[in-house]
């Protein structure tokens, strides 16, 4: 049972959670919970203020993020709780103090000592939610994610070490579960082999839900949030959005990945390889059913499930005629992205050029020079991506047809279908992603208000 940052933002959430857990003593849970609400953010603010040298308005600051925490344990507790969790904030003002000289002395080692630093955002969370549940009669203890999680040391976005975290896992966790203790961990954070703090990205717990799952093949993962699954659309764009009963796991990794922010994009690998059933539950709504994301799921009568859509994307435009039947090519361009570290999301190619997309646009200037020794290149800033996703995509007649003369009059810059099944992407400029996704769902859900759009 994963929680997220919104679903512990105060005492009554902290409370409310507790209970859920508490409902699903008899399956013995095991649970992952973020920081609280804003804490992380508070935090990456704070390391900011370090490395340019404010350590002391940083430490003030940090009497802020203290005094969240104080106050859920004065509203929650009235023994001796209350006072052990005090003495844990008072402990931990001395090692972040250090960490911020260190992040403000030290620059080549930021990453490493900021990683450190946000990692108390899960260790005071789920320090708090251990308590709760022991103060309401549960059997909790509180572990550090270290234990079980071991990655490499990519600091800021460092990957698990699967075998190793998958053996520590079990060695960690399965005698408290035999002795009916809930274990209770951070998520985002792990540690690689020398000891040192790294995380897994932002929105990261979800993976370490994830991860322990499929260690310990559970019989679901379960990740709470504010909302009540996932939705046909971003309900900030179509307030008329609705949930969706259930979804593939190649459906909702392609969600996921194009933008659906109620999953993180890594979170359907380890249960998809054990084959173990996520649910996404809404924490203040809990007797909805949510979406539950599994191997096979009904193909939804329109073919359609959902549409999601990811801005501030580049196009890159890579025009070469030594393409033309030769080979190697495609190896040399992408070798380049590799020494750069810089993720392509979506690739397209013709008998001369080769368009692809990317979100992470900081190497931009190296990489391009690097590809002019390839091809002309033309970069495209300023773009959205928009997915359409559901089983049966690439087999059904007329849907191809449909999204595009929905669109008809908003230029597409870049078109992938068929290398997956499930799903039809395109790309249009991000200031047209909102009306795109709008019309598209009218067209697929909301046949009534088509017209209306349209017009």
């Amino acid at each position: 049972m994963k929680f997220g940052g919104t679903s512990i933002a105060n005492a009554a959430a902290f409370e409310n959670v507790a209970q859920i857990v508490l409902d699903h003593v008899p399956v013995a849970p095991i649970v992952v919970v973020s920081a609280m609400s804003c804490v992380t953010d508070a935090l990456l603010e704070i390391s900011r203020l370090a490395k340019v040298g404010s350590v002391d308005v940083a430490l003030t600051s940090l009497d802020e993020i203290f005094e969240q925490h104080a106050s859920v344990a004065r509203a929650l507790f009235t023994n001796q709780h209350r006072q052990d969790f005090f003495d844990l904030l008072e402990t931990a003002q001395g090692p972040i103090a250090k960490l911020l000289h260190l992040i403000a002395t030290e620059p080549h080692l930021d990453r490493m000592y900021e990683d450190e630093l946000l990692a108390w955002g899960e260790t005071l969370s789920s320090n708090l939610l251990a308590r709760a549940l022991c103060f309401n009669g549960a059997v909790a203890r509180s572990v550090d994610a270290r234990t079980c999680i071991l990655t490499d040391d990519q600091y800021g976005n460092a990957a698990p070490l699967m075998s190793e975290t998958f053996a520590l896992t079990k060695a960690t966790l399965n005698h408290l579960l035999n002795d009916r203790v809930i274990p209770v961990l951070g998520g985002f954070i792990g540690a690689t082999i020398d000891g040192n703090t790294t995380t897994l990205g932002r929105g990261g717990s979800d993976y370490t839900a994830a991860i322990v799952g499929a260690a310990l093949n559970v019989l679901e993962i379960q990740i709470w949030t504010d909302v009540t699954g996932v939705l046909t659309a971003d309900p900030r764009v179509v307030p008329d959005a609705q949930t969706i009963a259930s979804l593939s796991y190649g459906e909702a990794a392609e969600l996921a990945y194009f933008g659906a922010k109620v999953l993180h994009p890594k979170t359907i690998q380890p249960a998809t390889e054990r084959k173990i059933p996520v649910r996404i539950c809404n924490s203040r709504e809990r007797g909805l059913n949510g979406t539950i994301v599994c191997a096979t799921t009904q193909t939804a009568p329109q073919t359609v499930k959902a549409i999601a859509y990811k801005t501030g994307v580049t196009t890159i435009q890579i025009t070469s005629a030594r393409m033309l039947g030769a080979y190697g090519f495609l190896r040399a361009l992408f070798e380049i992205f590799d020494r750069h570290r810089t993720v392509v999301d979506v690739v397209t190619t013709s008998e001369v050029s080769v368009s692809l997309s990317v979100d992470d646009a900081r190497s931009l200037p190296q990489i391009v020079e690097e590809l002019q020794a390839l091809g002309t290149v033309r970069v495209e800033p300023g773009r959205a991506i928009i997915c359409v996703v559901g089983e049966g995509l690439r087999g059904t007649p007329g849907i191809a047809a449909t999204v595009f003369s929905t669109i008809g009059n908003i230029n597409v810059t870049l078109i992938s279908q068929g290398a997956s099944s499930v799903n039809l992407t395109f790309a249009v400029e991000e200031d047209r992603a909102e009306e795109v996704v709008r019309r598209l769902h009218a067209a697929f859900f909301e046949h009534d208000k088509l017209d209306g759009i349209l017009a």
